[in-house]
C-alpha cells in the first residue's frame, strides 16, 4: 500500500548560522549536528508512513530548511507564500517546482506577506497569525483563494513569538497545544486547548501525523501533559535548529496522498 503522506523537506544550508532571528538571541549553531538532527526528523517521518521528497538544495539561503514558510498545503491546492523576510522570498520558486504535479498552485501577491508557519489548518478552519511576518493583506487574499473550497479563514493576533504555530498547534482533531502568553485562546472557540507547561514557553509547536505526535525532547513536561491527554508522543532532539528559531512543523510540507 502506498504511503498516505508525502513530506517535502530541504537539506540544512551550510549558511544556517546567518539565519533570520526575531525573538531569540544569536548563539553558535553546529551545522553538522543540525544536519544530523534534520536527518533524524526525516527518518521519523518515513517510519510513520511518509514518502520524503527533498526539494532542491539552496546553500545560499540560510533559512531554507524551514520549508513550511514557503507554502500552505490544502487538499485542493497549495498556496505559495510571500515570506515576510525579504531574504527568504527566493526560496519560493524552488518550493513551487517541487509541488508541480502534486497540487494546483496559487500565490500570495504584494502587498501581502505571509509565512506558512503562521497558518494553522484544522479541517476547513484556517487560523492565520497576524505577526511581523504575516499581514492582513495576505490573510484577505488567502480567504479569497479558499472561499470557493469551503474554508473559513480567521485572523489571530500573536505576540511574543515568531509565528502562530509557535503559540498553537494541533495535537488532535479537536485539540490544540497552546502557549497562552503568546495567543488568546478565546480565538479558538470550539476547540479544546491544552496549555503547555509554563516552565517550557517555547513548547507549543508540535507535529501531528494522523494519530502520532512529535515534540522536541527539550520539553519533557509539555510532552508528559500531551501524553496524559491521550496523545501518542514521540520526541526528537532538534536543539540546533531551534537556535535558528526553527521548530518541528517548520521543517516539512505535508501532503496527504
Amino acid at each position: 500500500m502506498a504511503p498516505a503522506w508525502t513530506a517535502l523537506t530541504r537539506s540544512v544550508s551550510p549558511s544556517l548560522a546567518r539565519c533570520e532571528l526575531t525573538h531569540i538571541g544569536r548563539t553558535p549553531i553546529d551545522v553538522k549536528r543540525a544536519t544530523q538532527q534534520h536527518e533524524a526528523y526525516e527518518a521519523w517521518l518515513r517510519e510513520h508512513g511518509c514518502t520524503v521528497r527533498r526539494l532542491d538544495e539552496l546553500p545560499d539561503s540560510p533559512d531554507s530548511v524551514f520549508v513550511e514558510d514557503t507554502a500552505v498545503i490544502f487538499d485542493e491546492l497549495a498556496i505559495l507564500t510571500r515570506p515576510g523576510a525579504c531574504s527568504r522570498r527566493a526560496e519560493v520558486d524552488s518550493t513551487a517546482a517541487g509541488l508541480q504535479g502534486l497540487r494546483a498552485l496559487a500565490t500570495i501577491e504584494a502587498p501581502g506577506t505571509c509565512d506558512g508557519g503562521d497558518v494553522l489548518v484544522i479541517g476547513h478552519q484556517v487560523f492565520v497569525g497576524l505577526t511581523s511576518r504575516t499581514n492582513r493583506a495576505a490573510i484577505d487574499q488567502m480567504g479569497e483563494l479558499l472561499q470557493p473550497h469551503g474554508y473559513a479563514v480567521q485572523a489571530v493576533q500573536v505576540t511574543g513569538c515568531l509565528h502562530l504555530k509557535s503559540a498553537a498547534s494541533a495535537i488532535g482533531p479537536e485539540t490544540l497545544l497552546v502557549a497562552p502568553d503568546w495567543v488568546d485562546t478565546a480565538a479558538f472557540k470550539g476547540w479544546q486547548c491544552l496549555d503547555i507547561d509554563p516552565a517550557e514557553p517555547q513548547s507549543a509547536n508540535a507535529l501531528l501525523l494522523d494519530d502520532k505526535l512529535l515534540l522536541p525532547s527539550a520539553f519533557p513536561r509539555t510532552a508528559e501533559r500531551a501524553a496524559r491527554a491521550g496523545c501518542d508522543v514521540s520526541v526528537l532532539d532538534l536543539s540546533e535548529l531551534a537556535r535558528a528559531e526553527g521548530a518541528l512543523t517548520c521543517c516539512s510540507l505535508l501532503l496527504r496522498g
